[in-house]
């Protein structure tokens, strides 16, 4: 157990410095040279010595210790070993590092190719004090561009070539890739091949691609010749290591316990890494050998080859650029294996690891549990503890859990002693005696008793809600039960769901745990501040059928009721009854009064209006004299007028009853409130009773001739539009064809009917219809899904269209070839009550499919999806100033979303306060009639005074005291003088002038009876002016984001978890027809700064808005149009003289298309056109006969073949020209909405649009990110990125605070570029070698980050996990300094002698 206070501070990494190990640092770090080639013994099968499983590198054998620290398996952490190589050979890691260096020097000096001045600039870049790994990087990337380009060293004037990547693991050098063929050097290289010629004459036809061959010896010997300085200007550091490192000379063999032998059957199986090791050990003898003895150059080269071969594949076993035959049989695991993937030691080990303490079994409901509670099954509690240090106060019980042992709760199952740290086991020995024994300060592992805190989890762990604190309660039976109240938040339902428990270990865990995880701190989702732990179903049922007028109770019933859901401690006060003769009768609306306020002494009164499910309003009257009683008014917490449906008890609405009561009152009160709700509503239908019986879908005889009557007429509808397409006279809708048209028309007809037996099926079902009270007050399903139970089906649709054809022209061979009938595309008449006819039912199952591959491969994708954004996001956390920083301090945001407001704390759409009914509450709450009333003008210059209080203006934002001083003088001050004038009264919206004797007769004259019923309408007293004023302040202090919130890792998940709920395949109708991507794919469109988008769209308005006239015009302008477009025909003319197409304009075509195009305009379309590659000269224009002329040469000496192939190019290229508008936007769609015409354009050149005659630049825009930021650049494209994820969310009906959006969109554009939230965009963003790591491409990062010799701060959130250290964010973003004891005064010692420079200082400790 952790102690409180521990003076042995361990010492913690500061900081991590990558770089590579030289020949001294394997040799020094190794304990033992591993040059046998043999594993065993051939006497006793021992680990043989100085082979690869030597046990001086540890052991994997429970019976023998290590060799070098006598340690057993389980204590010894392994020792490295070393293999000496006969040659150097390159390191796969390093391969494209080497490659970089060889680029940079020259190939016979080892000189970095730079000239002296260039030299000095780039280092003095590269010394720049506080520069990171980023900068670093892209400066080394300007210098090798920069070498790559030379063709002479500066230093000794040796040419330089390509050296480039030859092979797997192969390097040439191209020298005299660009010499002139008469050059000195060349000539002497090719001289050098004479002697060669002689024997070989063969080689002369090679001759010319001969070139150097940079072997890894020739590459070490370039590599030690560099220089200290042109070391750091190829981003090394000659501190910790030099460029010759990057080659292996010796091959470091890991400990014996990373790759344990199996013993199986009297034989042993080996790990892959050791017989690489035995495999390296051999070659290089065999080359040594070779070496020493003489032998062909060919040989010595493959073996070479084989030995780098096995040396790369110990290090990365997937290996790309391999030959098959090179391929391993069977896939191994090389270290880069180990490392990478979910599995591996980063994701698998690190990052996320498997934990002690900590249950999983099967869930269930147990409405009788409050809902910060679990209830935990004997077995569990038994096995999960908690370590309790033994004080005064719990000395006593702790005895009584050792005397019960393990297997008797409550229990304990270890005692550890406090002096010698001795854990001892309960279950043998004499506990009595080690109870009487125990000591203050010992530690008791005991078992789970109520009341301990655990955090309960469900996966998939989508958002912070799917991991909270509950209070144990141990009960019997074996599953985790918890109130169905908190099924939301993790996502769960009771169906064979499992969920985990995990018990803290520490007090202050503990209290964290209860403090930022409890249940009662997060009933709102910090997605967007709306409530999400709420009633559900059976729940919301039983409050609604309580609430109906018709429902009365007498005593007995309500007394019941009201026991139902109060615990014993609880003093309840009845309200008065609404009947009192002939008997005591008390409504259902009443109950409720007691579940918010139960007794004289509470302190919650509730005031809120809110429209319910049902809520219709009728002209002329005030709502809540709502014919279905659906609008809900409460005054004090009395339940004046409505029902209690889900809009009031459920999730989602900010002006539900909880919601209210958590804003008003406080999460302790909210939660209980939901706690009584769910124990009273349980009891409450459970002797009620509530099912369904095949009568509650049985439709009746008026319904059943309804439904048929709709669906004939349908069938009518659909029929008409058939004939129309036959004839071809259906008229086709805005950029749309006649097929097209046709099964929009018809879908849309189709689609009405299900709706319209619907709406039939809600009046004609009864009012104690079962599925019907369910859809009605939304505790499961919809009016859609009762008409399909009861009436009718309805059109299937599959992508978004109705049923295509699979079989031949046809949906199903039932029907005829090509038919267009409702019944053979997918329309399902009949309901589920009736039966499905079989090709009905064929439909509907393929609609079924659709939805489960959707989810399928939803949920990947989206997983994915919150896995990178999160890992982009994570690290970002507000400070003290206010501002959003990344862990090395960079400024994401000066003020977090532009407010410093947290999403959480928000009351109303994205505000902190919800004022109307802040206003009401306060009027309510603050009623005196004995108050005085006060005049317009008062409260405007009353709330002037309160506002301009340095309270408000220090702490508060502009906008929202605006905002506040608006609402008043808007709302309650010129309501007031409305109704005054009503009156005959004064508005007095102004201070009356003493002098004016019309203003002073004003009130003071005015009928009594007038001024009060003006009072009885709207009476505004002092006391509730201050008491709104300062609800507002409050409201907005409590919203502010705390210092330290993960505002990243939030804004990550809330933008994430929403991405499950969205349809993957959705496609939206933009205006008229432009077709939109949406759904998850358009998200990841946006998140991944794609180059190109599925579907680009350009949104222009128009400078003329409402003719749609000219709006046609500007379309002709935008709009590409071929030459087919606006032809009769394209005719070839063979004449005596000349061949030549000729082109027929149809100038009417292009009056229609509002084209302004001539002749010449059409002819230059042509030339100009690069594919044709037609000369001016050879187009002619004839403006009698509206013709173009398209010769095919002029000079006459072409062939009649040439002539004629020429020619038929043309035909078939000319039709395709573009003749008018911008080439990139490949149609233009005209939109009218409410009176104003604008235009989508589809396709991308947002600059060209901008710049057409017509269209309103500043206001036209695209939804193509990266194009905004070409065009107006990285703000434009920040907002871009911000309104086009808030767009498509808002499609798919979720909300997310703006505040995410935009901290999402700051992250990708606060570089000056739009980063993509990719391996690629992430490598950017982050600094960390771990973080970049534990991301993706593990290995590939760790090497870059070893060869350029980079340093981790180990700041960010990966980088801490990885390393168990304390990450600075949340809890942690501040340091407790303590203040020790104050020195005493350092007095000098007496002297010695009379000489000064002997005086001492005496130290007193």
């Amino acid at each position: 157990m952790k102690d409180p206070i521990d003076d042995q501070i361990p010492k913690r990494i500061k900081h991590l410095q990558f770089g590579i190990n030289g020949p001294e640092e394997f040799v020094k770090d190794g304990t033992v040279e591993v040059s046998r080639r043999d594993l065993y013994t051939m006497t006793d099968r021992s680990p043989a010595e100085h082979g690869a499983l030597d046990l001086h590198m540890g052991t994997s054998n429970k019976q023998i210790n290590c060799a070098t620290c006598g340690e057993s398996m389980a204590d010894c952490m392994g020792h490295f070993g070393y293999v000496k190589l006969a040659l150097p050979v390159f390191h796969i890691g390093y391969f494209k590092a080497t490659l970089t260096i060889l680029q940079n020097i020259c190939k016979d000096c080892s000189s970095v190719l730079l000239s002296d001045q260039e030299k000095r600039q780039f280092l003095k870049d590269l010394r720049r004090p506080g520069i990171d790994n980023l900068r670093r990087s892209q400066i080394c990337k300007r210098i090798n561009d920069h070498c790559k380009k030379m063709r002479r060293c500066s230093k000794c004037d040796a040419m330089q070539g390509v050296v480039k990547k030859a092979g797997p693991l192969k390097i040439i050098h191209e020298r005299f890739r660009y010499v002139r063929k008469s050059q000195d050097d060349e000539e002497n290289f090719r001289h050098s091949f004479d002697e060669a010629l002689k024997t070989i004459p063969e080689l002369k036809m090679h001759l010319s691609k001969a070139h150097d061959d940079l072997n890894p010896l020739k590459v070490l010997n370039l590599f030690k010749q560099i220089t200290p300085v042109d070391c750091e200007l190829l981003g090394m550091d000659p501190e910790h290591g030099r460029p010759e490192n990057l080659l292996w000379r010796y091959v470091p063999a890991p400990p014996v316990c990373i790759r344990p032998s199996v013993a199986q059957e009297g034989a042993t199986t080996e790990d892959d890494l050791t017989v690489k090791i035995t495999e390296i050990i051999w070659t290089s003898s065999l080359i040594r050998a070779a070496l020493s003895k003489g032998t062909p150059i060919s040989n010595l080269m493959e073996q070479w080859e084989f030995m780098q071969l096995s040396i790369a594949m110990y290090i990365n076993s997937e290996m790309p650029g391999l030959r098959p035959s090179d391929m391993p049989s069977k896939p191994i695991r090389g270290f880069c294996q180990r490392l990478k993937g979910k599995q591996g030691r980063f994701r698998g080990n690190l990052s996320g690891k498997r934990v002690d303490f900590s249950g999983r079994t099967v869930i269930s409901p147990d409405p009788n549990l409050r809902i910060d509670q679990v209830a935990v099954p004997y077995r569990i509690a038994k096995i999960l503890t908690f370590p309790e240090r033994v004080t005064t106060q719990n000395k006593k019980h702790l005895q009584d859990c050792i005397r019960n042992g393990p297997d008797v709760h409550p229990g304990a199952n270890y005692v550890i002693d406090r002096e010698s740290g001795f854990k001892r086991f309960l279950r043998f020995g004499n506990r009595n005696r080690i109870a009487d024994d125990l000591k203050i300060g010992d530690i008791v592992e005991r078992h789970l008793h109520d009341n301990d805190v655990v955090l309960f989890n469900r996966q998939p762990s989508l958002h912070k809600l799917s991991i909270m604190a509950h209070l144990v309660k141990v009960r019997p039976w074996r599953t985790l039960r918890f109130n169905e109240c908190v099924c939301g938040p993790y996502n769960a339902d009771f169906d064979g769901d499992e969920m985990n428990l995990h018990v803290p270990q520490t007090e202050e865990a503990k209290t964290e745990a209860l403090e930022l995880m409890g249940i009662k701190n997060n009933l709102v989702s910090p997605r967007n501040g709306e409530p999400i732990i709420a009633a559900t179903q059976d729940f919301i049922t039983a409050a609604y059928l309580l609430s109906l007028k018709d429902t009365f109770l007498d005593r007995k019933s309500i007394s019941n009721i009201c026991c139902y859901m109060m615990d014993a401690s609880t003093h309840i006060d009845l309200p008065p009854p609404a009947i009192i003769k002939p008997r005591c009768l008390w409504t259902g609306k009443q109950v409720f009064t007691v579940l918010m306020k139960p007794n004289r002494f509470s302190k919650v009164l509730v005031n809120l209006d809110a429209k319910t499910r049902s809520f219709s309003r009728i002209k002329s009257k005030t709502p809540e004299m709502c014919p279905k009683d659906g609008y809900l008014m409460i005054r004090n917490s009395e339940i004046i007028a409505g029902v209690v449906d889900k809009s009031v008890v459920g999730d989602g609405k900010k002006d539900s009853l909880f919601y209210v009561i958590l804003r008003d009152y406080g999460a302790l009160e909210a939660a209980e409130a939901i706690t009584r709700l769910s124990k009273m509503c349980a009891r409450f239908l459970g002797n009620r009773g509530f099912s369904i019986g095949i009568e509650d879908v049985q439709p009746g005889k008026s319904l059943s001739s309804q439904k048929e009557i709709l669906v004939n007429k349908a069938y009518a509808t659909s029929d008409d539009f058939i004939m129309q397409y036959a004839k071809g006279i259906l008229e086709c809708q805005p950029g749309m064809d006649q097929e097209a048209t046709l099964e929009a028309k018809i879908s849309s007809t189709l689609s009405k009917v299900r709706d319209d037996v619907g709406e039939i099926c809600m009046d004609e079902l009864g009012p104690a219809n079962s599925p019907l009270i369910m859809a009605t007050c939304g505790s499961k399903g919809s009016k859609i899904n009762v008409s399909q139970m009861v009436a009718c089906v309805g059109q299937q649709i599959i992508s978004g269209k109705r049923v295509p054809d699979g079989f031949q022209d046809r949906s199903l061979p039932h029907f005829h070839k090509n038919s267009k009938h409702p019944l053979a595309k997918g329309f399902v008449s009949n309901s589920f009550y009736s039966g499905l006819t079989p090709t009905e039912f064929l439909f509907h199952a393929i609609s079924g499919r659709e939805g489960l591959v959707d989810t399928a491969v939803k949920t990947a994708e989206t997983g994915y999806m919150s896995r990178r954004l999160m890992k982009s996001l994570e690290d970002l956390s507000s400070a003290y100033d206010g501002t959003v920083r990344s862990s090395n301090s960079d400024v994401v945001q000066f003020v977090y979303g532009d407010d410093g407001l947290d999403p959480t704390y928000m009351e109303g759409d994205g505000q902190a306060v919800e004022f109307k009914r802040t206003w009401i509450h306060s009027v309510n709450l603050n009623y005196d009639r004995h108050d005085s009333a006060m005049l317009p003008y008062e409260i405007i210059d009353y709330v002037n005074r309160a506002l301009d209080d340095p309270k408000f203006l220090t702490n508060c934002n502009r906008d929202f005291i605006e905002t506040i001083r608006t609402f008043v003088i808007e709302n309650i001050a010129k309501y007031l003088a409305s109704v005054r004038e009503r009156r005959d009264l004064a508005p007095m919206l102004e201070e009356p002038d003493m002098d004016d004797l019309d203003d002073m007769e004003g009130d003071e004259f005015a009928p009594v009876a007038k001024r009060k019923s003006v009072e009885n309408i709207i009476r505004v007293t002092e006391k509730q002016l201050r008491s709104f004023v300062d609800r507002c302040w409050e409201k907005y202090m409590r919203a502010k984001v705390e210092p330290g919130t993960a505002v990243g890792a939030i804004g990550a998940q809330s933008i994430g978890e929403p991405g499950t709920q969205m349809t993957l395949k959705t496609f939206h109708f933009a205006g008229v027809a432009a077709q939109t991507t949406l759904g998850v794919p358009r998200i990841k469109e946006i998140i991944n700064a794609a180059k190109t988008i599925s579907t680009p769209i350009i949104t222009g308005q128009l400078i003329n808005d409402r003719d749609e006239r000219s709006a046609r015009v500007v379309k002709g302008r935008i709009e590409k149009t071929y030459l087919k477009d606006v032809t009769s025909y394209i005719e070839e003319v063979y004449g005596p003289v000349t061949t030549y197409l000729s082109i027929q304009v149809n100038f009417d075509t292009i009056s229609k298309l509002q084209l302004d195009i001539t002749l010449a305009d059409i002819a230059a379309a042509i030339w100009n056109t690069p594919k044709l590659k037609i000369p001016s000269q050879q187009v002619t224009v004839n403006n009698t006969l509206q013709q173009i002329h398209v010769h095919t040469s002029s000079d006459g000496k072409s062939s009649e073949t040439e002539v004629y192939y020429r020619l038929q190019t043309y035909k078939r290229v000319l039709p395709d020209v573009v003749v008018a508008g911008i080439p990139t936007i490949n149609r233009s769609v005209i939109n009218q909405e409410s009176g104003k015409i604008e235009l989508f354009m589809e396709g991308t050149g947002l600059q060209a649009v901008m710049n057409t005659e017509g269209i309103v630049g500043t206001k036209t825009s695209t939804n193509h990110v990266m194009e905004m930021k070409d065009v107006l650049g990285i703000e434009a494209a920040r907002y871009s990125i911000i309104s086009e994820i808030g767009y498509t969310m808002a499609k798919h009906g979720l909300t997310v605070d703006p505040r995410h959006i935009m901290l999402l969109g700051d992250v990708m554009t606060c570089k000056g570029e739009v980063l993509g939230i990719t391996r690629f965009g992430v490598a950017k963003m982050k600094d960390s070698v771990l973080a970049l790591a534990s991301f993706e491409k593990t290995t590939d990062h760790l090497f870059n980050a070893a060869a350029r010799f980079a340093k981790d701060s180990i700041e960010g959130i990966s980088e801490c996990i990885v390393l168990g250290k304390l990450a600075p964010i949340g809890t942690n973003v501040f340091q407790l300094i303590r203040r020790t004891e104050e020195e005493e005064e350092q007095k000098p010692k007496e002297l010695l002698f009379d000489t000064p420079s002997l005086h001492q200082l005496e130290i007193t400790a």
